[in-house]
């Protein structure tokens, strides 16, 4: 990944630490794997989308990509988010992409089958 570009794991966020710690934790390979990647919080925890873009403008990235850690696409993803970006690109001058959130991965219904198959065994 370019110096220039950074991926945002996107959670809601809860005022509960241990709800935040469970999404760090999920969120731990991806951000040992891919260079300039964090995770992001939409309210109610930091790091907050809005500080995660403009700490990464003022190192010098011009373009986001925000993979959401939702299950589906509903009133947050479809009008929140998007309301959000429109206001983040705006402030810092940069390019904001939104991905599908991570439940629309097919990948992910095979995971959930073998944690509830490992919970049988």
């Amino acid at each position: 990944m370019s110096d220039s570009s950074q991926v945002i794991l996107l959670a809601h966020g809860s005022s509960d630490k241990r709800w935040c710690e469970t999404f760090e934790k999920l969120a731990e390979p991806t951000l040992q794997s891919v260079e300039n990647s964090a995770i992001a919080y939409m309210e109610l925890a930091e790091p907050s989308l809005d500080s995660v873009i403009a700490d990464g403008k003022h190192r010098g990235v011009e373009r986001f990509t925000i993979v959401p850690l939702f299950l589906a696409a509903g009133r947050h993803l479809r009008k929140d988010v998007p309301a959000m970006i429109d206001e983040l690109e705006q402030q810092h001058q940069v390019h904001i992409r939104l991905a599908d959130p991570i439940g629309m991965n097919p990948r992910l219904g095979d995971a959930i089958r073998d944690v509830v198959l490992e919970e049988l065994s």
